[in-house]
């Protein structure tokens, strides 16, 4: 099972045991949601449906989301982090066991006046005989999480431990420090 997979088994974990009685759909294949930036539906016993978009990162020692603003440099295309329609985003550190919640849609008007203030970094992609560049911006969790309310960081079951929520407000002392790991 792959990164991708991976970050959104632990999302759909998470989704249905912080609401009992909700339901997850995936539609990651549906092409109505794939131009949405929409991973996985949320059915609240409500009724409200929130969309979910899904990110998954490997890197260990990494306290630094990517938000992808270019998906495709060669053809030009919007990255997922400025067309998602998602209400959430679910940012999975695996190595780190953490999972984040971003409330989408305040991330980004706090992100977009101090875009400049952040380093862009390229990363490539492979399928078949197509090798594609994505463009995102390299930002630190601390200033997201200092920056926009609603921010949550939980972290990952591990074996035997149930995951407890953490707040985001306080920031991890003694952290490691971050490799400078290209994305």
């Amino acid at each position: 099972m792959g990164a991708a997979d991976r970050a959104v088994e632990y999302a759909r974990g998470w989704l249905l045991s912080t609401e009992p009685g909700s339901r997850v759909h995936d539609v990651q294949e549906d092409p109505r949601f794939q131009h949405r930036g929409v991973d996985l539906l949320w059915e609240l016993p409500s009724g409200e449906v929130r969309g979910i978009e899904v990110k998954g990162d490997r890197q260990p020692r990494r306290r630094r989301y990517f938000f992808e603003l270019i998906s495709n440099l060669e053809r030009d295309t919007p990255g997922c982090f400025l067309y998602s329609n998602a209400d959430l985003m679910v940012y999975v550190f695996l190595a780190q066991g953490e999972l984040h919640v971003l409330p989408l849609k305040s991330v980004r008007e706090w992100f977009l006046p101090r875009a400049k203030a952040y380093e862009l970094r390229h990363t490539f992609t492979q399928t078949g005989a197509i090798r594609y560049t994505t463009v995102g911006a390299i930002v630190p969790v601390r200033d997201v999480q200092e920056g926009v309310t609603g921010v949550r960081c939980i972290p990952l079951p591990r074996r035997g431990r149930p995951a407890e929520e953490t707040p985001s407000e306080s920031p991890r002392e003694n952290a490691p420090q971050e490799d400078d790991v290209p994305y």
